[in-house]
């Protein structure tokens, strides 16, 4: 047993969503934010009672049925009861699997999965580290693209405006917003629980301050969102209540006012875009014989056609920040409304104007709206993969059910590979993946899963292998990134839980059991990595003649503060300037407002320009509500989801449903019942709270709570804990990107009056 830790001074420590020191006062953990950081995050309140909670996994284990009869597909995982084993049964087991497959079936039979959110260090980062690993110990293993987070955004700004990162980083910052910009047309907001993580860490959190500077200089703020709080209340916004996945029409309808009342920005269209001719021609009705006016808007969106008009009218000539937020392309056809959004941006002739232009996901990480870090920072190198093999992330299920089967994406006829292991660490796809049932029978279909994991998720439960690994506060580390000055020292706050160890030290023993352990460690320990990773950030920094202090004085120092980039507005601002000299990396150099690519592509789900395509899942007599799944206020997605901060924050022991006064009378609930969510794929519980900040219409559940099923022997069991993805739905956004479409589904809400089963999330399973 853990014993009580003794007093200690604080340290510092970094996270995703704050930097911080940390320290022992009376057998309790005390956390406390950077003192340089106006507005820390809250969720760094659930790390005092994580650490040594009983989710946490204190030993390997092996599945039952796969340990007593060896690898194959199963239908009991999540089913069945563990058994503990000893490191050195664990490691000899995972390695002896590795080779079998690897020898069988060649590297192209092995996924590695990850999501890269585990720990801001650079050196503990799970998908480096497991990534690493299979290039180096296994000789490749098929990938991943894109994120679940942008995966319709990840590959159609490329087409149309230039690389993802670039655009979506470095070209507009909260500095010019405070400053600068007059008008911000937020399409989904900018939700403070969102900025509030990065990934490496974020030690200023800056969005609520720059919004409320601007917002006392006089700018507008209009909000385009079912939810009213997407914004922060210092923004003072004007809320727009459209109906959830009516973007790309709304903003169709205020584009047919500028276009029809001459009040679009010709000679930026003649000199900056391509192909708005074509475009125009579909907005006022002439390819297709139906003119996108306000009107027509209006029928759509639920928002009146004369605000509509008089917004166009009002934002003209003004200078004008178009902001997309990720939520709106994580929905089936999620590729139109941020085309539709760049679009609108030109038709206003904005980009690269200081706080002006196209912000998209501006304020949904921490990494947005920053200048760059103007030296390196060192990363973990993953090697080269022997597999030229990929999916994009969101298709896992569809890769594991239908090994062979070809599918279209960005212009490539694909074909899914024939998985026989997957080696996750560092991710919990029970959580960032739709339809759950779906995603466990997929499971179901392979050989073998391999899973790193510091507590129970249900990922972890539906493993074969469970190899329990240290949780960030348990090691050292150094956290950094190209959008946050700071490059921290991240100390370690407390010993491993159990047994416990760090991915990398797991990985070397695996390595070394498969004759690779040189290649993987490079005759470095933990302690080395970090020494050479900070060795890289010293010589930029040297290079540009600052003072750079040494390694064991930076350590001691516990961070150090970097120099970043002048405010120039990035590619965009530099295309603006001479479009000749910055051409963008697009075909044509310019902004593509439609793109030849694309539509030679031939898909009728993503045509050559932006255009309003109809949803396939929408309320109905069965499902009349729309509910919206986003992203949670209390933890990062789902970690930490027992820690203090995350369940005060339930109720009764169950994640939190809004629903809005009307819809609730209608179903006689009350505040505080508890609900039950359906559809055609599952069913939820959820504790029901009732909120005029919500659209009639719609509800909301945030994403995160662990998978609970009711019963694990079922096939379709209630999730008694809140987790909407066993009502979400698993089809990519279009064949151009395969997005995830998990924001936005269909449901109905009842008033749930059963014997409440009890939520067994956070309690380790059987035999473990």
């Amino acid at each position: 047993m853990d014993q009580t830790p003794t007093d200690t001074p604080p340290r510092p420590h970094s996270s995703h969503w704050g930097v911080f020191s940390a320290g022992w006062q009376g057998g309790e953990l005390v956390v406390t934010p950077h003192p340089g950081d106006p507005d820390p995050s809250a969720i760094l309140g659930n790390f005092p009672g994580a650490l040594r909670h009983r989710a946490r996994i204190a030993r390997p284990v092996v599945r039952r049925g796969w340990l007593e009869n060896g690898p194959g597909p199963s239908d009991r995982r999540g089913r069945d009861e563990f058994v503990p084993v000893s490191w050195e049964k664990a490691l000899d087991l995972v390695a002896a699997e590795l080779a079998r497959v690897r020898g069988k079936f060649g590297a192209e039979g092995i996924f590695g999965g990850s999501y890269g959110w585990s720990s801001a260090g650079r050196f503990h980062h799970a998908q480096s580290q497991v990534h690493r690993f299979l290039n180096k110990a296994v000789g490749g293993y098929v990938r991943s693209v894109n994120s679940y987070s942008a995966g319709a955004s990840n590959v159609v700004i490329p087409h149309i405006l230039g690389p993802f990162e670039a655009i979506a980083r470095h070209c507009i910052t909260w500095e010019q917003i405070a400053a600068q910009t007059e008008v911000v047309l937020a399409f989904g907001g900018m939700a403070i629980r969102n900025s509030a993580v990065a990934g490496g860490g974020v030690s200023r959190h800056v969005e609520r301050g720059a919004m409320a500077a601007a917002h006392a200089r006089g700018a507008r703020f209009v909000l385009f969102s079912p939810l009213r709080d997407d914004l922060p209340e210092e923004a003072g916004a004007e809320w727009v209540p459209l109906v959830p996945g009516t973007d790309t029409a709304l903003m169709l309808g205020l584009a047919h006012t500028l276009a029809t009342e001459g009040l679009h920005d010709r000679a930026f269209l003649d000199r900056y875009c391509v192909g708005y001719p074509e475009f125009e021609a579909y907005l006022l009705g002439r390819s297709d014989g139906v003119p996108k006016s306000a009107s027509w808007a209006s029928a759509i969106c639920g928002v009146p056609a004369e605000r509509i008009a008089t917004l166009a009218r009002e934002v003209a000539g003004r200078r004008c920040l178009v902001s997309m937020a990720h939520a709106l392309q994580r929905a089936e056809h999620g590729e139109q409304p941020v085309w539709m959004g760049a679009v609108l941006t030109a038709m206003l002739g904005q980009y690269g104007l200081p706080g002006g232009g196209f912000g998209y996901a501006l304020g949904t990480l921490g990494h947005y709206g920053r200048r760059r870090v103007a030296v390196p920072i060192g990363g973990l190198p993953q090697g080269e993969n022997g597999v030229s093999a990929f999916i994009p992330v969101a298709r896992i299920s569809d890769m594991l059910l239908n090994p062979g089967a070809p599918f279209d994406y960005n212009g490539q006829r694909l074909t899914y590979p024939d998985i026989r292991l997957v080696y996750w660490a560092g991710g919990n796809p029970f959580h960032h993946h739709q339809d759950i049932n779906r995603l466990r029978e997929a499971f179901a279909r392979i050989d073998t899963l391999v899973v790193h994991e510091t507590a129970w998720t249900a990922t972890a439960r539906h493993a074969d292998i469970v190899l329990p690994c240290t949780m960030t506060l348990e090691r050292e580390d150094i956290a950094g990134s190209t959008s946050d000055p700071l490059l921290v020292a991240m100390h370690r706050i407390a010993e491993p839980h159990g047994e416990a160890r760090d991915d990398y030290a797991i990985f070397a023993g695996i390595a070394d059991r498969l004759g690779r352990k040189a290649e993987f460690t490079e005759g470095r320990d933990a302690q080395a990595w970090l020494r050479h990773l900070y060795a890289r950030t010293a010589e930029g920094l040297a290079a540009r003649g600052i003072n750079t202090p040494d390694f064991d004085t930076f350590w001691e120092a516990g961070e150090l503060e970097l120099p970043v980039e002048e405010d120039t507005g990035g590619i965009l601002g530099a295309f603006r300037c001479d479009p000749v000299a910055n051409p963008l990396p697009t075909p044509s150099g310019r902004i593509e407002i439609a793109s030849a690519t694309i539509a030679g592509f031939g898909y009728a789900d993503c045509p050559g320009h932006p255009a309003w395509l109809t949803q396939g899942d929408v309320p109905d007599a069965a499902h009349p509500l729309w509910i919206v799944a986003n992203q949670p206020a209390t933890r990062l997605h789902s970690q930490l989801d027992f820690g203090t901060h995350s369940a005060a924050q339930k109720r009764r022991d169950r994640e939190v449903m809004r629903i809005h006064p009307a819809d609730a009378a209608a179903r006689d609930i009350a505040e505080g019942d508890i609900v039950r969510l359906f559809n055609g794929r599952g069913a939820c519980l959820a504790a029901a709270a009732i909120s005029k900040a919500l659209r009639p219409g719609v509800v909301q559940l945030s994403t995160g709570a662990w998978y609970d099923p009711e019963d694990p022997q079922a096939d379709r069991p209630l999730c008694v804990h809140g987790n909407p993805n066993v009502l979400t739905r698993d089809v990519g956004t279009s064949r151009l990107a395969q997005g995830t479409t998990g924001q936005l589904t269909a449901v109905q809400v009842e008033r749930f009056d059963g014997e409440l089963p009890p939520v067994r999330a956070w309690d380790p399973p059987a035999g473990a």
